[in-house]
């Protein structure tokens, strides 16, 4: 039985404002339950992006015994932005404050990974179940990876995810 008889479900979660207009605002399937706080990934992906060095940014949730989920970001930063490598914690701890600023401290991720490129598509469609799964300890089970423009991003997303472990 269909949950919505006679209309198609797009699986997308959307807000009618008081003018009457619909606003999308994501998938459904990307929200993210933090301490009974409900999160949309695109939410906290519009936060992070706001600071000057983001290029790119793709939140997942994976589960949390505290939480129940954790969030985790992964950004990758403008060319022209310039900031010491060395120093990748201060840069984390900004983005940190970005958001808590934005959303308040409950959006905060658990951890950012600055990273160089993000897992896509050929389409440029970014994959967040490789994302989830290497976040997860599941990097060995990542599924089909065929549509991938780049698969050399994956290894280098789980090397930094390892190392930072």
């Amino acid at each position: 039985m269909k949950p919505y008889p006679g209309y198609f479900y797009t699986g997308d979660g959307a807000a009618r404002d008081e003018h009457g207009y619909i606003w999308i605002k994501g998938r459904v399937d990307d929200v993210i339950n933090v301490s009974g706080h409900r999160l949309s990934t695109a939410e906290i992906e519009s936060a992070l992006i706001t600071h000057a060095g983001v290029a790119e940014t793709a939140v997942v949730g994976t589960a949390d015994e505290l939480t129940g989920q954790a969030v985790y970001a992964f950004v990758t930063l403008k060319p022209e932005f310039s900031y010491d490598p060395n120093d990748e914690a201060g840069l984390t701890k900004e983005l940190t404050l970005q958001v808590r600023k934005v959303i308040g401290p409950f959006a905060a991720p658990k951890k950012i990974y600055i990273v160089s490129d993000l897992p896509k598509t050929r389409s440029g469609k970014i994959m967040r179940r490789v994302l989830r799964k290497i976040v997860a300890g599941e990097g060995d089970q990542l599924g089909d990876l065929s549509t991938l423009a780049e698969p050399s991003v994956v290894d280098n997303i789980k090397q930094k995810v390892a190392a930072s472990s």
